[in-house]
């Protein structure tokens, strides 16, 4: 596996290494060791999700506050979609700066978000299939949103936005300057 970093420190790139003949493919979509050595990410990864949309659904930016934050692995297993990660630790040199990156079942990369960071993706595709490792369980309490379209962050979601399904709660979001973030 492929680790690549980005400009925002702590978020990865993991590029699988597939192995292809007249029968199909196979590839190890995680590998804990390679990210203990290879990156120095020491994740125990310890709740599943899978989740299916279809085009032009944006959802997000979501995130997870102390005492339990959750660092997220994410790929696509069927279509296409713009996945995003906002830098939320106040004291981050990168902070209110934003990553994307399509992540799709034709080029298998996966994005690894760490703990302080606000996380959502459009559909880009017909349909998408999103499957999605987390290394704390979900906890309502914790949770917390970031609008996605907060002008100070100025995504480009690579959708239509008058065109976008978007939850009431997502549209209800605040902006990153009043969100609720403990993230230092």
């Amino acid at each position: 596996m492929k680790v690549t970093t980005t400009p925002i420190p702590g978020l990865l790139v993991l590029e699988p290494i597939v192995h292809g003949d007249e029968r199909g493919y196979f590839f190890e979509s995680y590998r804990k060791n390679v990210l203990e050595s290879d990156a120095n990410m020491h994740i125990n990864f310890q709740q599943d999700n899978q989740a299916r949309s279809i085009k032009n659904v944006l959802r997000g930016l979501h995130y997870q506050n102390d005492p339990v934050p959750q660092a997220k692995l994410l790929r696509v297993l069927e279509g296409s979609i713009w996945d995003v990660a906002v830098d939320i630790r106040k004291n981050s040199k990168t902070y209110g700066q934003w990553f994307g990156i399509e992540l799709s079942a034709q080029n298998k990369l996966q994005l690894l978000i760490p703990h302080g960071f606000a996380h959502g993706y459009a559909v880009l595709s017909d349909t998408a299939e999103v499957f999605y490792k987390c290394d704390n369980y979900y906890n309502k309490q914790c949770e917390g949103g970031v609008y996605f379209a907060d002008p100070a962050i100025g995504i480009d979601w690579k959708i239509d936005l008058s065109a976008a399904i978007i939850s009431e709660k997502d549209q209800k979001q605040p902006l990153l300057a009043d969100a609720n973030n403990l993230f230092l």
